[in-house]
C-alpha cells in the first residue's frame, strides 16, 4: 500500500490513536550514542514516551542530548523533567559514557528529525532534507517534499523535479539523517496546533509546535549513585533543536 499526501492526515490520526511506542526507529545511532540509546529507549517506553534521537557533542566535556516524544509527537517540559529523573539513576548504574558529560532532554522541535516510518507519513506534504548512508546511484543528499511512504521507503519529490508527480524512492534504513526543513508552512501548522491545544483539542490534530525552554541551574543533589562522570547539571527543554 502507498501512503501519499492525500492520505497522510488520516494515517497520522490512526498512528496517534494506536499509540505505538514500540514502533522501531529505522534511522539509528552508531558507537557511544548507540549504547546510550539502547539504555534510554526501554526506560522511556516505560514512562509512555519513545526515543527519537541521541546525539553526543563536545570533546573534553560532552553533552548527551536525548530527544523523546509521546506517540502523537508531543513532549512538554514536564515530560522532559520526568524522563531526566528516570534516566539519570539508570545511566549512573549502566555507565555508558567514559568521561564527564551533561545530560540534556528535549522534544524533537519543529524542524524535527524523521526516524520512523510514521514520521514520514505524519509529515507528508512538508519539505525535508535527507542524507543517505548508502548512496542512491551517485547521490547522497536530497531535499524536497515528502510525498509519502511505500513499505519502508520514503518517496520524496526533489526541488528540481520537472513535474509534480516526479519522485524518488529512498529506503529509510539506508538514510544517515532525515529532518524537516523549517518553512512558513511548517511554522503555520505548528502555530495552528498550539491554538488547538489551548482550546483543549487532541494533540494529534496538528504537527508539533514550539514549546517554552527550561534550563535547570546547577544543583548539588542532581546526582544519583557514585558515577563521577556527569556534572551536577541537566538541561531540560521542549523547543526547537539545538546542537545541530
Amino acid at each position: 500500500m502507498v501512503d501519499t499526501i492525500e492520505t497522510h492526515q488520516m494515517a497520522a490520526q490512526d498512528l496517534s490513536a494506536q499509540g505505538d511506542l514500540a514502533e522501531p526507529r529505522l534511522i539509528v545511532e552508531q558507537g557511544m550514542a548507540a549504547r546510550v540509546a539502547a539504555i534510554a529507549a526501554p526506560v522511556l517506553i516505560g514512562l509512555g514516551y519513545r526515543l527519537v534521537r541521541v546525539r553526543i557533542s563536545g570533546t573534553a566535556s560532552l553533552t548527551v542530548q536525548i530527544m523523546a516524544e509521546r506517540a502523537d509527537g508531543s513532549m512538554t517540559i514536564e515530560d522532559c523533567e520526568a524522563s531526566s529523573r528516570a534516566l539519570s539513576p539508570v545511566f549512573d548504574v549502566e555507565d555508558p559514557i567514559d568521561r564527564e558529560y551533561r545530560l540534556e532532554l528535549s522534544s524533537p522541535g519543529i524542524d524535527r528529525p524523521l526516524v520512523r516510518r510514521s514520521d514520514f507519513v505524519r509529515h507528508a506534504g512538508h519539505e525535508a532534507k535527507i542524507e543517505m548512508e548508502v548512496p542512491l546511484g551517485t547521490q547522497k543528499r536530497f531535499r524536497g517534499i515528502v510525498l509519502g511512504v511505500e513499505g519502508d521507503a520514503a518517496r520524496l519529490r526533489p526541488r528540481d523535479a520537472e513535474s509534480e508527480a516526479a519522485g524518488v524512492l529512498l529506503p529509510i534504513a539506508d538514510m544517515a539523517e532525515a529532518r524537516l526543513v523549517l518553512t512558513d508552512a511548517l511554522v503555520a501548522e505548528s502555530l495552528r496546533r498550539g491554538k488547538q491545544q489551548a482550546r483543549g483539542l487532541a494533540p494529534d490534530e496538528a504537527p508539533a509546535g514550539p514549546k517554552p525552554r527550561h534550563t535547570n541551574q546547577p544543583r548539588a543533589n542532581a546526582r544519583h549513585g557514585n558515577n563521577n562522570k556527569r556534572p551536577h547539571a541537566e538541561k531540560l527543554h521542549a523547543s526547537e533543536n539545538e546542537g545541530e
